[in-house]
């Protein structure tokens, strides 16, 4: 099977538009990132037709769990530009941020986005709680594939999320330990866990994990919590510390995007 078909077939399962031109853009978007990949690493998976699939559709799958247009939404983490890119090649009506720490990743997401024609998309360099301290209650929707434990991202994302509006995190279907233990630091930061759902890559015996938190009141002002690194650097690569009033070790730790080929060593954090 091709990739084309892939996407075409998965598309449709998922209830989603498979027309021409969204297809067109998802290969052409996996072109780029697959060209890219031979200089700079962006992903382990290299074959097309599992781009397609565990990349792709994969992220595609985040359109069935919200409605997207006319939303104001950041990526936090996206790495490649995942689960962003896809989004904004299957859905052009909302406003996408694609934030990541790593400059090199956020110049290829802005000359691929300015090469595509992608409208209404704005790639950040900074690091994630700096840039929620600047961004506190400005989007109606938070996403992230990053690799990092459950509490960690909803400390870097739930600020930036307006109340009312959902944090969704893609996540292991052997999540529900990290899980139960985010519980605690999600209500701290104004959350509550709304809707956990498994699926299965059209394609593909891969089963994942969206869950959807909603934001019920404002985050606490003390929230993200600054590392000195951060403070001295605020778009270095160095890693931020986990906040003491949630009760998390103090850590410094690195959000890196892995592709989904490495979902044994992913998956198994902590």
């Amino acid at each position: 099977m091709t990739p084309e078909q892939l996407l075409r077939e998965g598309l449709a399962v998922y209830g989603l538009p498979a027309d021409a031109a969204a297809i067109e853009g998802l290969e052409e978007f996996s072109r780029r990132l697959l060209e890219r990949n031979q200089v700079m690493n962006l992903t382990a998976i290299t074959d097309p037709c599992d781009v397609a699939a565990l990349h792709l559709l994969d992220c595609a799958y985040l359109l069935t769990a919200a409605d997207f247009r006319g939303k104001s939404v950041v990526d936090v983490g996206t790495g490649a530009g995942f689960p962003g890119m896809p989004l904004r090649i299957l859905e052009p009506n909302f406003d996408l941020t694609l934030l990541d720490s790593l400059g090199k990743r956020v110049d290829f997401l802005r000359e691929t986005a300015d090469a595509m024609g992608l409208r209404r998309v704005r790639c950040v360099h900074a690091r994630a709680e700096e840039f929620a301290r600047k961004h506190r209650e400005q989007f109606d929707i938070a996403t992230s594939r990053a690799v990092a434990q459950l509490n960690v991202l909803c400390e870097l994302t739930l600020p930036l999320v307006k109340v009312g509006g959902v944090f969704l995190a893609m996540k292991s279907v052997e999540s529900d330990p990290e899980l139960q233990e985010a519980r605690s630091a999600i209500a701290q930061l104004g959350g509550a866990v709304e809707d956990v759902t498994d699926y299965t890559i059209p394609g593909t015996e891969v089963t994942h994990r969206v869950v959807r938190i909603r934001k019920e009141r404002p985050t606490p002002a003390g929230f993200p919590v600054l590392s000195p690194a951060s403070r001295k650097h605020p778009c270095d690569k160095n890693g931020m510390e986990m906040s003491p009033k949630l009760g998390f070790e103090k850590i410094f730790l690195k959000i890196f995007i892995f592709s989904f080929s490495n979902d044994a060593r992913r998956y198994k954090i902590g």
